[in-house]
């Protein structure tokens, strides 16, 4: 029984090990907070697309009782330059988790090219990419409580890199489409796996498109949409399938909706009956939100439902904004992120 239970714990410590190596320095994380408002978050494309500018703060939370719980707080910026069609941003990041942590800031520079005759229908492409400074760090001042390790430091380990984001995005009325590789250059980083390599290509391939349906009074509207990405380094993939309901009101707009992450690659693992099983990683996150005049307020809930995980707890993210700068609506859609 003893043997048995050692042979569980190493399982799952390998599968954690695997899971948070391969996370740890990704640059900024991609998770749901795109759906609440922030696309460019994901696409540099993305920037100074609405006809106002945004900030965007948000915060994310797991194990509210642990003291290194995984954690993500991000702001950003973005807006058009004049009457242009340039548009700028920016974004800094602060995400820790465990003994892992990481902090960046990236600049962005979009262009955005309308095709249509006329700005009173939505027919634009746009470019976008940015540029910035990651900087990683590994904490080990308490990995030697237990004496002396001759591959641990027991220091403070940190590393600074220069990376890029480039993508692209297409709108014609309600139809969108977006698409970005993000961290194209390679990162040496401060992480290693278990053949003392250092774990250095963090590139990314996102692809979203979505489809806004409306109701006949045009008060309230439908969008489905999906996002797929996929880590070049680990071959790691992964689908979002959501849905959204927006309302429009006399103040602005609320919405609520459901988002489903499901990903291609699964983990092996010992059951109490020492079978081998499988399982693939699956988020359920609903998700609700309310735009007041010019102020944001967004909330959703990742829950992890998979058979074998280290904590019932899900993720808490809040999202509060502020749109400024805003212009004369220019485009006959009801595009809530143009609008």
């Amino acid at each position: 029984m003893f043997m048995d239970f050692k042979r569980h714990i190493l399982y799952i410590s390998l599968f954690f090990y695997t899971f948070f190596s391969a996370n740890a320095q990704e640059g900024l994380p991609i998770y749901s907070d795109y759906l609440t408002d922030n696309y460019y978050l994901l696409y540099p494309s993305m920037a100074g697309v609405s006809n106002c500018g945004k900030v965007r703060m948000t915060g994310r939370k797991q194990w509210f009782d642990h003291e290194k719980a995984p954690e993500l707080q991000t702001l950003s910026v973005n807006t058009r330059i004049g009457d242009s069609r340039s548009a700028i941003g920016a974004i800094v990041f602060n995400d820790t988790n465990g003994y892992h942590s990481q902090s960046g800031a990236y600049l962005t520079y979009a262009h955005h090219i309308l095709f249509s005759r006329s700005e009173l229908d939505l027919d634009m492409l746009s470019f976008g990419i940015s540029a910035g400074m990651i900087q990683y760090k590994l904490d080990e001042t308490s990995f030697l409580a237990g004496g002396f390790d001759p591959i641990i430091a027991g220091i403070e380990q940190s590393a600074t890199d220069f990376n890029i984001d480039f993508g692209f995005s297409y709108q014609y009325l309600e139809f969108y489409a977006h698409a970005s590789i993000k961290n194209l250059l390679n990162n040496d980083g401060i992480n290693f796996n278990e053949q003392g390599l250092s774990y250095n290509n963090l590139r990314t391939y996102l692809f979203s498109t979505g489809y806004l349906f409306s109701s006949g009074s045009g008060d309230w509207n439908f969008e489905p949409s999906i996002m797929f990405a996929y880590k070049d380094g680990t071959q790691e993939t992964f689908l979002d399938t959501n849905f959204k309901v927006y309302r429009e009101t006399d103040f602005g707009r609320i919405w609520g909706g459901l988002s489903y992450r499901r990903s291609f690659d699964g983990a092996e693992y010992l059951n109490n009956s020492n079978q081998v099983k499988a399982q693939k990683l699956q988020y359920i996150t609903p998700l609700i939100g309310l735009e007041y005049n010019s102020f944001v307020f967004a909330y959703n809930y990742s829950y992890q439902s998979n058979s074998v995980v280290f904590d019932n707890g899900g993720y808490h993210q809040l999202t509060l904004g502020f749109n400024f700068g805003c212009r004369k609506e220019r485009y006959d859609c009801e595009c809530p992120w143009i609008k």
